[in-house]
């Protein structure tokens, strides 16, 4: 059975709701899964997984977070490509400006990704914006 990782960063633990409901939806679409906070792994390590999913909230105006998370991605980008790429966020202001540039750089590298924009939700996710996340998770593992 291959692997998926869900890779996130979360400042008020939103952004790691939502990871942690996409993981139960790998789980759903019969995959293993590992939960990694950005801080505990490397772009090297996170291209040894079959399928990733990537969880950032949109920081100061509408930018990927810029001490971890953007370092880490722009890493990533020049390994990504052909990797089934999942993304989602949560956000507190704005229109989600954030995760269309991330879609467009995540397109720009190679990556295929799964979920379209992915999955984003203003503050902290309701149930609804759970179960979105649950079905992006299935659709990776099943992609």
């Amino acid at each position: 059975m291959s692997k998926a990782a869900v890779i996130f960063w979360s400042q008020t633990g939103n952004t790691e709701q939502m990871a942690n409901a996409i993981a139960d939806g790998i789980r759903e679409g019969g995959m293993e899964v590992d939960v990694l906070n950005v801080a505990d792994t490397t772009p090297a390590d996170a291209v040894k997984y079959a399928k990733i999913a990537l969880g950032c909230p949109a920081m100061g105006a509408e930018v990927l977070e810029e001490t971890e998370f953007d370092p880490f991605f722009t890493e990533l980008e020049s390994k990504i490509s052909g990797l089934k790429v999942a993304l989602f966020g949560s956000y507190g202001w704005g229109d989600g400006q954030w995760m269309r540039d991330w879609e467009a750089r995540m397109s720009g590298a190679g990556a295929t990704i799964v979920g379209g924009e992915g999955v984003i939700c203003q503050e902290a996710p309701d149930a609804d914006a759970i179960e979105q996340c649950k079905a992006l998770g299935k659709a990776l593992a099943n992609a």
